[in-house]
């Protein structure tokens, strides 16, 4: 559409349009858990081999959860104006694989030890199914990766509150902002000048292997609204990488003797994904879990400062020809991804209102039930990918040089946040 033909604000994309469908319903999840309306979901346990143990509550408890997430999916269906039968009858299947891998994710050696997060399990059940029989047309009709992309990252803006920012430390978000903004931008010019990459896929790369690896992954490609096999390529390289990382870090930290508050900042700035730093770090000392879960905080909490900067950048860049005309405001605000707006306005909601009127023990108790529900509608999002993408498009994306450009930048960030972890943790700012 163009910029003339986008002279008049289009009200009815405030309910017709999955970005704002998304924030509406997104809000109206948290509402609802605010309200003490919802106060507990139905949870996953870990498990070895008895995979009974992975249901305290019963399993029939995640039949009224298939119900509920059908009924808030359903609406956005219906205000898109499309087929809500055909979305209903589909629907139960991309529940059930969804709740297959977050069951896996949840085996003790799987998601415990190796860190191997429901992300990475999600696409690939999705990926096999759509490999093996293939994605029928059926299926299809509920595979709706953006709206559940997008709801999700509102409700990760509830769990952006700004007491944890705080609490992060101080030293922690030093270390923070310096090795985001350093590592993103040499992998984005990796990405794009060396390798050629293009720059919407370049940005998604460059959030994933500088801030904290898959929401980051899942939040750039949504900003720049980024091709969704990118991002699925950019979450499995990093859900892979962790495993690797999160074995050997911590060998070679206790190899070459580094202190443990240094082990914990150099686990806790590279390793991409939390469970896999909390991992690494328990394998090290007490003292390095800590360090590591802060600098992970630290990071994680620039997800929404990213976004909006990534968002604002692509939106006001012309498309296409570099002679094209500048986009008007009006053009910018309709390019402008508006989860992103969703995402900020939670945080502030959460950090700013219900933290001081409801305190910081009720809202971590709401913030636990809809981060849970948010890792739900990744999930889903993750397995709609799968059934939408074939694994030879996965592999033959870039002909290997994104994963080079990621490895490259992976091997400068780890070498940066030891630098830096020693000047802040072990020689600046020895604690």
């Amino acid at each position: 559409m163009t910029n003339k033909s986008r002279s008049r604000l289009d009200w009815s994309s405030l309910w017709r349009k999955e970005d704002w469908l998304s924030v509406w319903l997104g809000f109206a999840i948290l509402a609802v858990a605010a309200a003490g309306i919802i106060t507990w979901i139905p949870e996953l346990r870990l498990w070895t081999t008895d995979v009974t143990k992975a249901f305290p509550a019963g399993a029939e408890y995640f039949v009224a959860l298939l119900f509920g997430f059908l009924l808030v999916s359903i609406i956005g269906v219906v205000a898109m104006k499309e087929k809500a039968r055909s979305f209903a009858v589909s629907f139960p299947l991309i529940f059930f694989l969804s709740f297959l891998s977050l069951l896996i994710a949840k085996q003790e050696l799987i998601g415990k030890q190796y860190g191997l997060e429901f992300a990475l399990w999600a696409l690939v059940l999705g990926l096999v199914v759509n490999t093996i029989v293939g994605t029928p047309k059926w299926l299809q009709a509920a595979a709706k990766t953006e709206l559940f992309i997008k709801i999700g990252l509102v409700l990760l803006g509830a769990e952006i509150l700004f007491n944890k920012i705080l609490g992060a430390g101080v030293y922690g978000m030093i270390q923070a902002l310096i090795v985001v903004f350093s590592v993103f931008y040499f992998a984005y010019w990796l990405a794009t000048r060396i390798f050629k990459i293009e720059r919407r896929f370049a940005a998604v790369l460059a959030s994933a292997v500088s801030i904290c690896g898959v929401s980051a992954a899942i939040a750039a490609g949504g900003a720049v609204k980024g091709n969704k096999k990118h991002i699925s390529y950019a979450i499995s390289v990093v859900l892979l990488l962790a495993v690797p990382m999160l074995i050997f870090m911590p060998l070679i930290a206790r190899a070459i003797g580094l202190p443990d508050a240094v082990a914990g900042a150099w686990i806790g700035g590279t390793i991409d994904t939390t469970p896999a730093v909390v991992a690494a770090g328990s394998l090290y000392s007490k003292l390095a879990l800590e360090i590591a879960s802060i600098v992970k905080i630290s990071q994680n909490v620039l997800i929404g400062v990213a976004a909006f900067i990534l968002a604002l950048v692509f939106a006001t860049r012309a498309r296409g020809n570099r002679k094209e005309s500048k986009p008007s405001k009006l053009e910018i605000w309709y390019r402008f991804p508006k989860f992103v707006i969703g995402f900020i306005a939670a945080s502030i909601v959460f950090s700013v209102i219900l933290v001081p009127a409801l305190g910081p023990k009720s809202v971590d108790s709401i913030v636990k039930i809809t981060s849970g529900l948010r890792g739900w509608w990744f999930a889903m999002a993750f397995v709609s990918i799968g059934l939408t993408t074939k694994i030879k498009e996965l592999v033959k994306i870039g002909k290997g040089k994104p994963f080079i450009a990621f490895i490259i930048a992976q091997i400068f960030n780890i070498l940066l946040v030891l630098f830096i972890a020693y000047a802040i943790f072990g020689g600046i700012a020895s604690i």
